[in-house]
């Protein structure tokens, strides 16, 4: 691939990640782990398609191209496995949402990247990755395959981790994190079998437009933790279900709290109160069908929309999570306990009730409910 070639592909390549960039501050989840780390993806992948510009002054001789040359591979070779590690800890905390093991997860990724910017040092002296000669010509070096091996290492890591745990992520999140795998092995083999091909960071800008439309572009009406829809989410779904019923189909509402949520995080920490949260949308997704909606209304609260209009269903739904939940404490290992308080109705047509007002008429409920279970 020429120079000319080479910019404009990487021009092109850097305005798609801008545009995305620009699209992913307009989200809700900007404080979340997940959307640094994504964020940390793009201005890597922007970097080094500019220094791979400046790598591609192969051959021209001058005053200036032999600098541009050097200092465009010595950059390229340098920053390398930034960009897989960054994606090894996106899938980790995809996976586990657990900041403490993606710390343990953290430090030896920090410690082969500088293990390797050692030997990128080195190699300007003994040729070990590349050498460029007196015509300002480069040339892979003996142990090119080491930098490679780096990030094919981790990219099959990372493909291990999902497969592995395909079962905790979401269907549509997980075909993104397979082709996001899928797109750069197919980017790797292409560069390491044609030499002079360099379209393995241009793999890596598709791969993170699929990521940003299938997994963080939903994230603006998901919420991170617990992997349920969001409040805006909520507003939105329950207003739209209030414009479209009518006298012979109307819906039903759930608001439910999970009972001693603060000693759970008093007693053990936030790390499982967490825990207590995720497993807490795990039981109510299960006592519901696929097309049912539940948000997380805030802090330890939930909201559940069904299509049902007779009260007898809606009580069976209401005893379905709580059963649900004490099969799950017989058989847990957790130091705590699951229990719900639960405020329930149907939306009467008639009354004309606006969102605010059918939320706080099921949420009093849910207090009444909570008081008569402590006494």
């Amino acid at each position: 691939m020429d120079l000319t070639n080479n910019i404009v592909i990487n021009s092109y390549s850097i305005a798609i990640l801008i545009v995305i960039g620009i699209q992913s501050l307009r989200q809700d989840d900007k404080g979340t782990l997940r959307f640094k780390l994504y964020m940390l993806m793009l201005q890597v992948t922007i970097m080094l398609l500019i220094v791979d510009i400046l790598s591609r002054f192969d051959g021209n001789v001058g005053t200036f191209y032999p600098v541009i040359n050097h200092i465009g591979n010595f950059l390229i070779f340098l920053l390398n496995p930034i960009l897989p590690s960054l994606w090894l800890l996106y899938v980790f905390c995809e996976i586990f949402k657990d900041i403490d093991n993606l710390k343990r997860l953290f430090y030896p990724l920090v410690a082969i990247d500088f293990i390797h910017a050692f030997m990128v040092i080195l190699s300007q002296f003994y040729g070990w990755f590349y050498y460029i000669d007196s015509n300002n010509i480069y040339y892979r070096g003996p142990f090119y395959w080491f930098t490679s091996l780096i990030t094919i290492v981790m990219i099959l890591i990372s493909l291990i981790l999902i497969l592995i745990n395909h079962k905790k992520i979401e269907k549509k999140h997980f075909l993104s994190l397979i082709l996001f795998v899928a797109i750069q092995s197919m980017g790797i083999i292409l560069q390491l079998t044609f030499y002079g091909i360099s379209i393995m960071l241009n793999c890596v800008v598709l791969s993170l437009l699929i990521v940003f439309l299938n997994i963080q572009n939903s994230s603006l009406y998901n919420d991170f933790l617990t992997g349920v829809n969001n409040r805006k989410k909520l507003e939105i779904y329950l207003k739209d279900k209030i414009n479209s019923c009518n006298e012979n189909k109307t819906f039903s509402a759930i608001m439910i709290d999970l009972n001693n949520f603060k000693s759970i995080n008093d007693n053990f920490g936030h790390g499982v109160g967490d825990h207590a949260l995720q497993i807490s949308a795990e039981i109510l997704k299960n006592c519901i069908r696929t097309n049912d909606f539940i948000g997380r209304y805030g802090g330890d609260e939930f909201v559940i929309i069904l299509d049902i209009s007779d009260i007898k269903d809606l009580e069976e739904i209401v005893y379905r999570i709580n059963h649900s939940a004490e099969i799950y404490n017989e058989s847990s290992s957790d130091p705590f306990t699951i229990s719900f308080s639960m405020g329930y109705a149907v939306y009467n047509y008639h009354a004309k009730m606006m969102i605010d007002e059918f939320l706080k008429q099921i949420d009093i409920l849910m207090y009444e409910n909570k008081h008569a279970s402590k006494n």
